[in-house]
């Protein structure tokens, strides 16, 4: 099982040099496999979006707290670290065009040493996306062609060409590839139905975001079926489950690997409410698990 751990957005420290790093740092110490770092382009103070993952229907985010592109962020931290892995959770594909996603992810992959992972999902926030340029109606097509685009650059030995609904080019030289030889390894995150589909028919990995008990299993089943669908094996699909730095014991690892998990993403719990408190619960916690500094 490899474990990771959800930077604290909430305390807003994440745009903090010494901060963030003294946090990243103290994850690679302490035998954490990666970091995971959220994303959103803007956040409009009006939105009439409905957040899915709080029974209020709204963010528990305040519209003003320091959000820093991921790329960046993961980038400022590789420079800082040797063995961490970096990831996304989630990168809102629709913020993105692929053409130029995929020259930064594997940029950062090459210049990090294979040690990025992006978890993608298609958004929640109709005015973000739109802000950004993109088509929330038809979000979920354009995700599908983006994940295509990016896999087609990274994958072509020399010049690459796509034909979509939404991207088109020929004779595209992207350059340089990922470290990692099949590229980027991009998972699917969200609750529904329809990601479970793209993560079972596109992703490396799945995400279920906010899921428990049956609604888990249920998306974890469909996401099998899309794979067996589309002709892949569903075992080779990632599952990445999350859990309470505060709470998560070997009974818990146990149940996630029984449930197919190959990773586990850990989050501080609400009263943590500094950084050193973070910083706390991870110490404890990985004493808990016996974890084993870097790797």
């Amino acid at each position: 099982m490899k474990i990771g751990v959800v930077a604290p957005v909430e305390l807003g420290i994440t745009a903090e040099p010494d901060k963030i790093l003294e946090f990243a740092r103290a994850a690679e110490r302490l035998g954490f496999r990666e970091i995971s770092v959220v994303e959103h382009a803007v956040v409009i103070g009006s939105t009439q979006s409905i957040y899915p993952y709080s029974p209020t229907g709204q963010s528990h985010l305040p519209d003003d707290i320091d959000i820093p592109d991921p790329l960046e962020l993961l980038s400022f931290v590789a420079g800082a670290t040797t063995t961490l892995g970096l990831s996304t959770g989630v990168l809102v594909l629709p913020d993105h065009h692929p053409v130029v996603l995929a020259k930064r992810l594997a940029t950062l992959d090459r210049l990090s040493r294979g040690r990025l992972r992006i978890c993608l999902g298609v958004g929640w926030m109709r005015e973000e996306i739109e802000a950004c340029g993109g088509d929330f109606d038809r979000r979920g097509r354009a995700t599908d062609e983006s994940i295509e685009v990016m896999r087609a650059l990274w994958s072509a030995d020399g010049p690459a060409a796509y034909q979509g609904e939404f991207y088109r080019f020929q004779n595209a030289y992207s350059y340089p590839k990922p470290v990692q030889p099949q590229g980027v390894p991009l998972y699917v995150g969200g609750h529904s139905k329809a990601a479970a589909r793209r993560a079972g028919r596109l992703g490396n990995g799945f995400q279920p975001l906010g899921l428990v008990g049956e609604d888990l299993a249920a998306a974890v089943n469909v996401m099998r079926a899309a794979a067996a669908d589309a002709g892949r094996d569903p075992a080779g699909v990632d599952l990445v489950l999350g859990y309470g730095l505060h709470r998560v014991d070997q009974a818990a690892l146990d149940q996630a690997a029984q449930s197919g998990a190959g990773r586990m993403l850990l989050s501080a719990s609400r009263r943590a409410t500094t950084l050193e408190a973070v910083l706390d619960e991870m110490a404890e916690c990985a004493t808990r698990l016996g974890l084993v500094g870097p790797r």
